[in-house]
């Protein structure tokens, strides 16, 4: 593309072009393939993601601290159960797709979307340090003309309070010099339904030039794309998402807690209802929530509220009763064993599955630990058997999965079904296990007679 001589800047002693013009030419690498694309943080949401920029032809850039990570991609090996080593094998092999360590790749790049864990510090407010230390190396080597998207899951506010002023330290500007929003990753590790490319996507940009060369980008490796009107809106999108889903689990949860007063089945009570053709959504009750959203999200809503003056009573309440879940399984195990005449300290104890859902090797927030600590806590002997976690650590203690067999159930005081995978015999768990402790339901369709439910 040709541009006259009176149009040429200056930055950082190299010549350059104006953002009208920068955008004119991003858009049109874009479209015919050419521009070259990054991804920082190569877990859960990266990685997928990467491989749907790679399908559509983008040259594409994983950037990982982790060593393991990225030697695993480089030799074509996926470490995550939704993305088949054959893809990941067939884009290194034919160049779309690199992973690295270095930090200054960054540099080379015309796009990056940063895809970095938001956690929780210990008393529960938002844990930035992910993305702050992530776009202080993007700071350290922006150019004119970059795209830079945060997907990273946090409160409403953080693109444009945190991340864009980090970004113009580097003396060029959001929606000036460069291109800056925010879309909310929508993973659903373990759905063989909705993956990354047909979960539509919601994209606010800190200028509309920028929401427009955001949605453009994600126009060429997702089905559908929603632009909103700001970063902030974008970023609450998802709070919501997830909020909704763990307001919800909470009323399902104080059902199940309250269902045995009443000398029913929380299961039959909430299938009953989902017959109901409107105005009904099933939720189920379960030990606990789990994985990066759910139990994180609604703390990162509230903490926000309350700066800014306003009380998410409901939320913060609905929060609470599922992180009290793990504790009145703990209780219940205990129970159970004392009508049969056994104490929990030194009971043997197995746990089916310990991901935080079904069908997954996803161990991040899972309650099956939490539970599985606070009964090695009061004496008790743990176990487990997952086919998708090899391995856990429990109080500096490593834990390995044990091969399910008729015999181990056997030797068990308890087995509890604490997350139900498909690949489990339910048939030969409900044979075998003298008693079952089930948070799960999985063994609706099987007749024992020593089985409690949550």
């Amino acid at each position: 593309m040709d541009f006259r001589a009176d149009t040429i800047l200056s930055y950082g002693g190299k010549n350059v072009i104006p953002l009208p013009n920068l955008a004119r030419e991003l858009k049109r690498r874009i479209r015919n393939r050419s521009a070259k694309a990054g991804v920082m943080g190569l877990g859960y949401v990266g990685l997928p993601l990467a491989l749907e920029m790679a399908k559509e032809g983008f040259q594409v850039t994983g950037i990982d601290l982790s060593k393991e990570k990225v030697d695993s991609i480089n030799r074509g090996i996926s470490y995550i159960p939704d993305v088949p080593s054959e893809a990941v094998s067939a884009f290194v092999s034919s160049d779309k797709l690199r992973a690295t360590q270095s930090l200054g790749a960054v540099g080379d790049l015309d796009t990056i979307n940063i895809c970095v864990p938001t956690p929780l510090r210990k008393d529960k407010d938002p844990e930035l340090s992910y993305v702050v230390a992530a776009i202080e190396v993007i700071r350290n080597h922006i150019r004119p003309g970059q795209l830079i998207i945060l997907e990273s899951t946090t409160y409403p506010g953080t693109t444009r309070e945190l991340v864009m002023p980090i970004l113009e330290e580097s003396g060029l500007h959001a929606g000036t010099d460069f291109f800056l929003a925010y879309s909310p990753e929508r993973v659903d590790p373990g759905n063989s339904t909705y993956q990354t490319r047909n979960i539509p996507r919601v994209v606010g940009g800190v200028t509309p030039r920028c929401a427009e060369m955001a949605a453009s980008f994600y126009r060429q490796f997702i089905d559908k794309v929603i632009p909103v009107s700001s970063t902030d809106c974008a970023e609450l999108v998802k709070l919501l998402e997830n909020t909704f889903r763990s307001v919800n689990i909470a009323l399902a949860n104080e059902l199940a807690l309250a269902c045995p007063s009443f000398g029913v089945n929380v299961w039959e009570v909430i299938d009953a209802a989902n017959t109901k053709p409107f105005g009904f959504m099933p939720f189920y009750p379960g030990p606990g929530l789990g994985g990066h959203c759910i139990p994180v999200d609604p703390y990162y809503l509230t903490w926000k509220t309350r700066l800014n003056g306003c009380e998410s009573r409901l939320i913060e309440l609905a929060s609470h009763i599922n992180d009290q879940m793990p504790a009145y399984v703990i209780r219940a195990i205990g129970d159970a064993l004392n009508k049969k005449r056994k104490c929990l300290n030194g009971a043997k104890i197995l746990a089916l599955g310990v991901a935080y859902k079904r069908n997954t090797n996803d161990i991040r927030e899972s309650p099956a630990l939490n539970i599985l600590s606070g009964l090695h806590d009061k004496g008790a002997a743990i176990f487990f058997s997952d086919p998708y976690v090899p391995s856990i650590q429990i109080q500096e203690k490593t834990i390995s999965s044990i091969d399910l067999t008729p015999a181990l159930l056997q030797s068990m005081d308890l087995v509890s079904i604490l997350t139900d995978h498909s690949s489990f015999d339910y048939s030969m768990i409900a044979k075998h296990s003298p008693l079952i402790f089930d948070t799960r339901n999985a063994l609706q369709n099987f007749a024992t007679t020593d089985l409690m439910l949550l």
